[in-house]
């Protein structure tokens, strides 16, 4: 199984990547925890492309593409976009202990897609940003 959604970099296609993540978990017969698990962790990070890979640019997309691992559970999405060059993985995790007062804002949905992926990964393919996030069904 192998598919590909492009979006705009526009906050109102969100609504088309939640229904492509429930498209998924009906083909590979996911339990909704894991559907519910995949839509947060993909939605923080294709907001964060929308919302920072094209500053002062006009329409640009992005895609995200899924393909089933055989042999295990593992679920593979690439995130690709052409926007500045940025390495999600770089960023230290936020301080969860303290309040939200007294947290910085941001990075929370960076930690939050680490969290929920088995691993995520990034290179700079020519003039792409490309973050690699796989997901493992527990069986």
């Amino acid at each position: 199984m192998k598919q590909e959604l492009i979006l705009k970099n526009n906050v109102s296609e969100v609504s088309a990547l939640g229904e492509w993540v429930e498209q998924i978990g009906e083909e590979l017969s996911l339990p909704m925890p894991d559907v519910f698990n995949l839509n947060l962790a993909l939605e923080e990070a294709v907001v964060n492309v929308i919302s920072y890979a094209y500053p002062g640019k006009d329409e640009q997309t992005l895609s995200l593409s899924v393909m089933k691992q055989d042999g295990n559970g593992d679920i593979v999405f690439h995130l690709k976009d052409q926007g500045m060059p940025f390495d999600p993985t770089k960023t230290e995790a936020p301080d969860i202990t303290l309040s939200a007062e007294e947290r910085e804002i941001g990075g929370l949905g960076i930690f939050l897609v680490k969290k929920l992926m088995k691993h995520v990964s990034y290179q700079r393919e020519g003039d792409s940003n490309v973050l690699t996030m796989v997901y493992s069904i527990e069986k």
